[in-house]
């Protein structure tokens, strides 16, 4: 009888990077690692795949993570702004403005609608990011 231990790989299976980045397994399986930029597997816990949590730390970094953008917090902004700083798009603020998903303008004293460096802060901040590559 062979008793010798066959040793673990180093790597994180899908629901600890879940849980390390404060995320849903499914999201981390279903959305994040079918981005192109993913790491591939470096093995197997039992049935599941785990992944290089330095290489997974990097894709998540440069494509998954939105980048915190520098706004002053009482500074109004519009929305031709904000894209150009956060790269949320103007057409995706309208979207979620019609959603309830994007709060509303701050000042509306102009043909602009503006809001405050601090209101887009706090909106952006519970916002998920998922940046397609330029490929696709």
């Amino acid at each position: 009888m062979d008793t010798t231990m066959v040793e673990a790989p180093d790597g994180e299976t899908y629901a600890e990077i879940a849980a390390r980045h404060g995320r849903a397994e499914s999201t981390v399986r279903n959305h994040w690692a079918r981005h192109p930029a993913w790491p591939p597997s470096n093995g197997k816990k039992g049935r599941r795949l785990t992944f290089d949590p330095a290489l997974v730390d990097q894709a998540v970094a440069e494509h998954i993570e939105r980048p915190r953008a520098e706004l002053e917090p009482r500074r109004l902004y519009t929305a031709a702004e904000i894209e150009n700083l956060t790269g949320v798009t103007s057409a995706t603020i309208r979207a979620d403005r019609a959603r309830d998903r994007w709060p509303a303008p701050d000042d509306e004293s102009d043909r602009a609608h503006r809001w405050y460096g601090a209101t887009v802060n706090q909106s952006l901040a519970g916002r998920r990011a998922y940046r397609r590559s330029a490929q696709q």
